[in-house]
């Protein structure tokens, strides 16, 4: 499996986020731990949480001593409250799948259904909530939410929550854009298409099996994979000053 290691320490040199306190959920692993590493490197001085407590023991190996790690689940809105949420820029990468597969509809739980949009809607919101006045009171921010190519057109994964989920996260940032536009807060989503970037995602790839892969990878427009880097320098790019006049959008990451 690929690793979200960035492996070119000058991979994000174009980006400089010295002095910015940056927030990154789902940091243990994948996409959220490339992210956090990614503005660790520009500069910035990172807080990386993930709920798994063992998985943000690598991404801290990795950070600079300016950054730390902190364990949190972002449904707990007491844990969020004891957080220190006074933050530049808001990544809300937390999410996936729980372990879930793909299932008819009739087979879904309730309890299943509802975890998927705790873990993607609700707690993107709680955050969001959380860094708001900072913000506000500083005139200035970013948040940044990592949805999904199938919030836009369908999951690959047949996890109906999860599609969902994702397109909710879709009209949460719009509706957050509108809001906290005035205290020149933008909110932006960058939408992943496939990344081999986690144990979830990289034995979705090894049941596709060899025809499966094959028929993937050719109906990407630049027949590749993406990487975790892929994924930071979208999320970085929004952060930038380079985007300071743009929200509400969502921007696809898929290799067309």
């Amino acid at each position: 499996m690929p690793s979200a290691r960035l492996h070119d320490a000058d991979a994000m040199t174009i980006w400089d986020f010295t002095g910015k306190t940056v927030l990154v959920t789902g940091a243990g692993h994948g996409l959220g731990g490339a992210i956090a590493l990614a503005f660790d490197r520009a500069g910035a001085k990172v807080l990386a949480t993930d709920i798994n407590g063992k998985a943000l023991q690598d991404t801290a190996a990795q950070l600079s001593p300016r950054s730390r790690t902190a364990r949190l689940d972002v449904t707990d809105r007491a844990a969020i409250a004891d957080l220190e949420t006074a933050a530049d820029i808001l990544v809300n990468c937390a999410g996936g799948v729980a372990g879930q597969v793909g299932r008819p509809l009739e087979a879904v739980s309730a309890g299943d259904w509802q975890i998927l949009f705790d873990i993607n809607v609700t707690g993107a919101f709680n955050m969001a909530q959380a860094v708001a006045p900072h913000m506000k009171a500083a005139g200035n921010g970013r948040i940044v939410n990592i949805s999904s190519r199938a919030g836009i057109t369908s999951s690959l994964t047949g996890i109906q929550a999860y599609a969902a989920a994702k397109a909710a996260l879709i009209g949460l940032t719009r509706q957050l854009a509108q809001e906290l536009g005035p205290w020149n807060v933008t909110v932006n989503s960058v939408a992943p298409g496939f990344v081999r970037s986690n144990p979830t995602t990289e034995a979705q790839w090894q049941s596709y099996g060899p025809d499966g892969q094959k028929d993937l990878i050719e109906s990407i427009a630049l027949r590749r994979l993406g990487s975790p880097d892929d994924i930071a320098n979208a999320v970085l790019f929004f952060a930038s000053e380079q985007a300071g006049w743009i929200t509400g959008q969502v921007l696809s990451v898929d290799g067309g």
